[in-house]
């Protein structure tokens, strides 16, 4: 028996169901059709086992997302699984690659599970708004414990074949694949009894209280999690059908939620921003060595960034005491991987012998990509790319990561200008997800190519922009402070604004955050933009008047809030409460009370007026890149989707309604998107 992705040989006593799906053999409706007359193939055989294995570069890596919003066609995946599992020829799942979701699953309903020690295992399905919906919240308890289910199923990271070895839920981990299972059936064991026939004991409800509450911290609004520990608890209190029907009910619910549609969107917007069009047709050209230049905290994070991608790296600093402690900033973060288990000795060993610093821009002469991370300062940077200019070969690509300054300003005396852009990395570099790579009208296909290849080796989750102040995400954070400000100026105070936008979703607040990453930064920007600012346009100068006064945030002790004895945990402060009541009397403002409805949705509006403005104008692609850069650089709740995504979700007309609320209030303040006004 054979079909296109699943056929079923037969070796001397042995059946061999091998599944060809490609990438990632998905459990795709042909697949789980392939299966179901695999299963009856091998049952009306006399052979004493079966292998399932998978061709390609992976076991079975999941369900093919791109299903999900179809009806659902049978044969379904829990069917196919307890037809495995209830065969009278048992079945051995051979696995390698990743062995995720509906793989792992199938996995399960197997009697014996083998693995190459390099295979991770998990069920991932919180990430994107759901429980897994074939089994594996009701078998996996059964065979390794609640607890480690809880793990498993409610984090939704990988594992490696070890740990699972360990939990009991692999029988073997092995080097080579067909010599091992071909080893194991030589000397079959009994079979064993069906994992789904098996009981789980329950570790108490007093332990699954605990869990909710320390899952509902730690998942901060995504409910997915605690539906995956609802479910696991479901199979320490019914027989396994009850539990599996329990299980699929809450999955299908799921998938029509407004959270798993969220989770999604971002997964499908992360690899199209990818591939964005303006690299169609460029070629990734060779990058071995890379020069950054700057050894403060930016530089050292590119660094390390880099190092980790396995690039060999020399940095440039004024002088030989600064390229000094810029080799120590990074040998610090490398051995703080290693405390951490991010990193190996060996592993640490093995960058440091690829790493060098010097104050000498002769040093970058072989070097393929120079990234400058030095003061936001328009001149210092020419004379940093005038330096590369003379230092380096022709065709290396120039790279600068300025927040704000127009490259084309930058670049303006370089010589083949198609060979530079912008490579924005969001601080600490060797941590933060997002990459903003900014290209400039003459910035090649090939070097932005090159730039995409360079974010993915380093993990990084790109995501392009054109030239404006800001790009994506600072333009856009500009208009959401802006907001917040106008909001504080007509009644809220910090702390209401700070407490509706964490109920939101976010990590912080927008005065929480201005404290943590500094006032005076923001301050910069303000006076650089003065100059060119519209006389009619509102400007609040709140936040100047703190910077005036000292109060730059956590690292001066106070800010927005103030703060005691070291300790980062803000404190209402009355003096600036007071500062922001005589601010509105000074401008004859009337405060008015908002509610932390209209805190969030006037905020989200003009964080989405904004990237529908850059979508507009072509400096963004698309509106979800928008939502890539929001999620990745700004900490959007991921399981909101973005700001594009949710307002299309919650519904445009609400935000209509907001949006030219805030106008009203602010007037020659905005300008509404094609978006919104159509």
């Amino acid at each position: 028996m054979s079909s296109d992705v699943v056929r079923v040989e037969f070796k001397n006593d042995l059946a061999y169901v091998t599944i060809n799906n490609p990438p990632v053999n998905a459990t795709s409706t042909a697949v789980r059709a392939g299966l179901h007359e695999a299963v009856k193939t091998v049952a009306a055989s006399s052979v004493k086992a079966a292998i399932i294995q998978c061709e390609g570069r992976t076991f079975v890596a999941g369900g093919d997302i791109t299903e999900f919003d179809k009806p659902p066609m049978e044969p379904q995946l829990p069917d196919v699984c307890d037809e495995i599992e209830a065969c009278s020829v048992p079945f051995i799942a051979a696995m390698h690659g990743t062995v995720l979701g509906g793989g792992f699953e199938v996995a399960l309903a197997c009697a014996w599970r083998i693995a190459l020690g390099s295979t991770r295992f998990g069920l991932p399905e919180v990430n994107i708004g759901l429980i897994p919906g074939a089994g594996g919240t009701q078998r996996l308890p059964r065979l390794v414990g609640v607890e480690k289910a809880v793990e498993i199923a409610c984090l939704g990271t990988m594992f490696s074949a070890d740990k699972m070895l360990a939990l009991g839920a692999l029988d073997q981990v092995v080097e080579n694949l067909e010599d091992g299972v071909f080893a194991f059936v030589q000397n079959l064991p009994q079979r064993p009894i069906g994992v789904s026939q098996r009981s789980s004991a329950s570790p108490g409800s007093e332990w699954f209280s605990e869990q909710r509450t320390m899952w509902t911290k730690k998942s901060k609004g995504q409910q997915s999690p605690l539906h995956a520990l609802d479910a696991i608890e479901w199979a320490t209190q019914t027989d396994f059908a009850e539990g599996l029907k329990r299980e699929r009910e809450r999955f299908m619910q799921l998938k029509g939620s407004s959270e798993s549609k969220a989770l999604r969107h971002a997964f499908f917007a992360e690899r199209k921003a990818a591939k964005p069009e303006a690299i169609a047709g460029g070629t990734v050209l060779p990058i071995n060595i890379v020069a950054v230049i700057g050894g403060g905290l930016m530089g050292a994070g590119i660094s390390v960034a880099a190092l980790g991608a396995g690039y060999q790296v020399h940095m440039v600093e004024r002088d030989a005491a600064a390229a000094a402690a810029g080799m120590q900033r990074v040998t610090d973060i490398l051995e703080s991987s290693v405390k951490r288990g991010k990193l190996s000795e060996t592993g640490m060993a093995v960058q440091l012998e690829k790493f060098s610093s010097s104050s000498d821009y002769a040093d970058c002469a072989d070097a393929e990509l120079a990234v400058e991370a030095v003061f936001e300062d328009l001149i210092v940077k020419c004379d940093v790319f005038k330096s590369l200019d003379k230092a380096m070969k022709p065709g290396a690509i120039l790279a600068t990561n300025t927040s704000y300054l127009d490259p084309q300003a930058i670049f303006a005396d370089i010589g083949n200008p198609e060979r530079c852009l912008g490579l924005h990395f969001f601080s600490p570099a060797h941590i933060m997800k997002l990459l903003e790579i900014v290209k400039t009208p003459q910035t090649s296909a090939d070097v932005l190519a090159t730039s995409f290849d360079l974010a993915k080796k380093m993990r990084k989750v790109a995501a392009l922009s054109g030239i404006c102040d800001g790009f994506i995400g600072n333009r856009m954070l500009a208009a959401y402070r802006r907001q917040a400000d106008y909001m504080l100026a007509d009644g809220a105070l910090p702390f209401e604004i700070d407490a509706a936008m964490r109920d939101f979703g976010m990590p912080m607040g927008p005065y929480e955050l201005q404290d943590l990453t500094g006032l005076q930064i923001a301050w910069a920007t303000r006076k650089r933009q003065a100059a060119t600012r519209d006389p009619k346009e509102r400007y609040v100068t709140l936040g100047d008047q703190l910077c005036d006064m000292e109060r730059f945030g956590q690292r001066s002790g106070k800010g927005w809030y103030r703060y005691e004895d070291g300790n980062r945990k803000p404190i209402r402060d009355e003096a600036v409460e007071e500062l922001i009541m005589k601010y509105s009397a000074n401008q004859n403002i009337k405060r008015q009370a908002f509610s932390k409805e209209t805190i969030q949705y006037r905020l989200i509006a003009a964080l989405a007026n904004e990237g529908a403005l850059i979508v507009e104008e072509g400096i963004a692609e698309t509106r979800s890149d928008v939502d890539v850069v929001k999620l990745h650089g700004y900490g959007f709740p991921r399981w909101r989707g973005g700001p594009m995504h949710f307002v299309e979700q919650t519904g445009i007309t609400d935000f209509k309604v907001h949006m030219a609320e805030i106008i009203a209030q602010s007037p020659n303040s905005w300008r509404m998107a094609n978006w919104f006004s159509n």
